[in-house]
């Protein structure tokens, strides 16, 4: 039998079929040994071939294959430096969600992210989430960091998942699709995936008055069918966001405004560090790339890791 995995918990994995029959599967040991370094060599999207068995009249599925994935999005797992956790595989787009202080989404996480999914040739959105709570000083914050990743080519999208702002732009776009959702904990993911779904009904929680921080409410990621066409992978939020597999030679290449101007560098292999006669580096004095862009370049170029906060997918 063939489908797709709806959830993963370590050990299970809910897989539908293409019928809408829904079982229980785990995989055979080898899975583990077969050269994937991955914590999860199976995630959220998947398509794997299962057989069925029974046993105390419980029926359920043991996976031996996995096909194919035409992409997936991976970040290093934190307490196995050496190995990475695939968030989700086969995704037709990535949903973003930023919030700018309830709680902070910093640029070198965003830009983590977007070079990510470029290298794997998703398509992603930026959602600018809470805006009915910002007040003019913020409005202007999200405003500017718009405008810095429109001029590079993304779309970004202001809404509110409380008041209802722009859900059905969001739902247009993701009519047909398989869409992934993600972000820090707290930025709003399950209260969006609820105003876009609301049969659904997922747990949500209040932001930590004390850090200000978002408390855990995924623990899974888990993908859901809509009424109106389409997937939601919901996800886990993400505290920090490890850079996997990139020799420094390719990492401006996931840049598009870098990856843009590099054909114009005298030298051909130019990191746009110190070499002489970058067009990328006089593209910075004259502000046609944005400094936070070319900070975050920096700091993945010189291995430098986000700070993390343990959590539940770095336990696996």
């Amino acid at each position: 039998m063939t489908g797709h995995v709806y959830k993963s918990t370590g050990s299970w994995y809910t897989v539908k079929t293409q019928l809408g029959e829904v079982y229980q599967c785990r995989i055979k040991g080898k899975f583990r040994i077969q050269g994937i370094k991955s914590t999860n060599p199976i995630a959220v999207g998947d398509v794997v071939d299962f057989d069925l068995e029974t046993n105390n009249d419980e029926v359920s599925g043991i996976i031996h294959h996995i096909h194919d994935r035409t992409n997936y999005i991976v970040r290093k797992s934190v307490n196995l430096s050496k190995q990475t956790h695939i968030i989700s595989a086969n995704i037709d787009q990535v949903f973003l969600m930023i919030t700018i202080d309830n709680p902070p989404t910093l640029t070198s996480f965003i830009d983590r992210f977007l070079i990510t999914a470029e290298a794997y040739s998703i398509k992603t959105i930026l959602l600018f989430n809470k805006v009915d709570t910002y007040n003019d000083e913020t409005l202007l914050e999200v405003k500017y960091l718009a405008h810095v990743y429109r001029k590079i080519g993304y779309e970004c999208i202001g809404i509110s998942a409380k008041t209802g702002k722009n859900i059905e732009k969001v739902k247009n776009i993701m009519r047909d699709k398989v869409s992934m959702f993600a972000g820090h904990s707290g930025v709003g993911k399950s209260t969006l995936v609820n105003a876009i779904e609301p049969t659904l009904n997922l747990k949500t929680k209040e932001i930590s008055n004390l850090h200000m921080q978002g408390q855990h409410t995924t623990t899974f990621a888990e993908m859901f069918d809509t009424s109106f066409g389409g997937k939601i992978i919901d996800t886990p939020g993400i505290k920090g966001f490890g850079v996997v597999d990139m020799d420094k030679e390719e990492v401006g290449d996931y840049f598009p405004e870098i990856f843009e101007l590099k054909q114009d560098c005298k030298f051909n292999n130019c990191l746009h560090l110190h070499e002489p006669k970058c067009a990328v580096k006089q593209a910075l004095d004259t502000n046609e790339i944005a400094y936070s862009r070319y900070r975050s370049y920096m700091q993945i170029l010189e291995g430098e890791e986000e700070h993390y906060r343990t959590d539940n997918w770095d336990n696996e």
